[in-house]
C-alpha cells in the first residue's frame, strides 16, 4: 500500500501548490479522514480530504477526476468554516470529517486552534446527559423518515418505492444514531456494525433494513418498511417517556383547569353524539381530547390515557361512558398535584366566588 500513500501525498501537495498559485491565503488546512484514517482502505479506496477554506476563492481548489491506472474516482471537495460550525452543533451524525480528521497541512496554527474549539463543542454536546433538546434533534430526522415512508407507501412504480425506501433507511439510521448521541465513524461499509453497537435501537434493526433491501416486490418492500417504522417509533416513544419521567415533575399550575376544560369541551358532545347517532361528532371529539392529553403529557408527568382505545362506531353510548371513565381517572392527576376541581352548585355560586377571589 506504499503506492497509495505516495499517491495521497501527491494529491495533497498538488492542492497546496494550487492554493499558493490561484488563491493565496484561502487555504486554512488539509486533513485526512475516512478509510485512510480508520484503516479500512484498500487498493480501490479514494482519498477523503478535509480541505478547509477561508473564503470563496478557495472553491477553485475543488476538482473531481478519475485515476485510470487504478480505476478510482476522486472528489477533491472543499469545506468552509460555516460547514464545520454546523457539524459542531451536532444536528446530524455524519460529522466524522470534523471529529476523526488528521491534520496533514496547516497554514497557520490559529486554524488548528479553531478546529480544536469546534471539536470540543461537538464533544461537549455528545457527552452531556441526554436531554429533551437531544430528543428533538433525533425526532426531526425521524420525521424525515416518516415523510419518505408515506411517499413509499403511496407510490406505485418500483423505482419510486425503492427511492423512498432508501430515504427511510437513511433517516432511520441517522435518527437512531442521534438517539444514542453518537456519530458514524466508518461510513456506509460498516454501518451495521456501528448500529448494532448502539443501545437505544429496535431489536434486529439491521435485519429489518436487510429485509427491505432484499425484498423482491413492491408489496414486500412496503411491508418491511412498515415493520421498520413501527419498531423505530416504539423506541422513540420509550425514550420520550423516559425523558418525561426524568425531567418533568408534575406541575399544579400546568394541570389546573385541564379537567374542567376536557369536561366542558367534549363530555356533553360525546353524549349528544350518542343520542343523535352522530359518529363524526363523537370521533372528532375523541381526536381533540386525545390531542389535549398528548399536549399535557409533553409538559408534565401524567399517566397514559388511551382516549381512542374505546372507539366503537357501532356503540356511541359506550364510547360516551368510556370518555366519562377516562375523565374520572384523570382526577387522580389532580389529586397527585393537590388540585381541587372548580365546581359550583349553580352560576350564582360561581359569580360570588369569581368576583371575590
Amino acid at each position: 500500500m506504499m503506492y497509495l500513500e505516495e499517491r495521497n501525498q501527491k494529491i495533497i501537495d498538488a492542492v497546496i501548490k494550487r492554493a499558493d498559485t490561484v488563491c493565496p491565503g484561502a487555504l486554512a488546512l488539509i486533513g485526512i479522514y475516512g478509510s485512510f484514517m480508520t484503516g479500512d482502505f484498500y487498493e480501490k479506496s479514494d482519498l477523503d480530504l478535509l480541505i478547509l477554506i477561508n473564503d470563496d476563492r478557495g472553491w477553485q481548489l475543488g476538482c473531481a477526476f478519475i485515476q485510470d491506472d487504478l480505476q478510482v474516482g476522486h472528489d477533491i471537495y472543499c469545506t468552509t468554516w460555516e460547514h464545520l460550525q454546523d457539524d459542531a452543533r451536532y444536528e446530524h451524525p455524519n460529522i466524522s470529517r470534523l471529529m476523526d480528521v488528521r491534520i496533514v497541512y496547516c497554514a497557520d496554527e490559529k486554524y488548528k486552534e479553531q478546529l480544536d474549539i469546534l471539536q470540543k463543542t461537538a464533544k461537549d454536546i455528545m457527552s452531556a446527559p441526554f436531554s429533551e433538546e437531544d430528543y428533538t434533534k433525533a425526532e426531526n430526522l425521524l420525521k424525515e423518515a416518516e415523510q419518505c415512508y408515506t411517499l413509499a407507501m403511496v407510490s406505485e412504480h418500483r423505482s419510486d418505492v425503492l427511492d423512498w425506501a432508501g430515504g427511510v433507511i437513511y433517516y432511520v439510521e441517522n435518527a437512531i444514531a442521534m438517539l444514542n448521541k453518537q456519530y458514524f465513524h466508518y461510513g456506509v461499509k460498516r454501518a451495521y456494525e456501528e448500529l448494532n453497537a448502539m443501545q437505544n435501537r429496535p431489536d434486529k434493526l439491521c435485519e429489518m433494513i436487510e429485509d427491505i433491501i432484499s425484498a423482491a416486490s413492491v408489496t414486500s418492500v412496503q411491508k418491511h418498511l412498515s415493520i421498520l417504522m413501527k419498531e423505530t417509533i416504539a423506541v422513540f416513544r420509550q425514550m420520550k417517556e423516559t425523558i418525561a419521567r426524568q425531567e418533568k415533575p408534575a406541575a399544579a399550575d400546568t394541570l389546573s383547569g385541564t379537567y374542567e376544560e376536557m369536561y366542558s369541551n367534549w363530555r356533553n358532545k360525546m353524549h349528544a353524539a350518542a343520542e343523535n347517532g352522530n359518529r363524526h361528532l363523537a370521533f372528532m371529539s375523541l381526536i381533540s381530547a386525545n390531542a389535549m392529553f398528548s399536549e399535557i403529557s409533553n409538559e408534565v408527568n401524567i399517566d397514559r390515557y388511551d382516549v381512542l382505545g374505546g372507539y366503537d362506531s357501532e356503540d356511541l353510548h359506550k364510547m360516551a361512558k368510556e370518555y366519562d371513565d377516562i375523565l374520572n381517572e384523570y382526577l387522580q392527576e389532580y389529586k397527585k398535584a393537590g388540585i381541587q376541581v372548580r365546581r359550583y352548585s349553580d352560576i350564582d355560586a360561581f359569580v360570588v366566588d369569581y368576583e371575590t377571589n
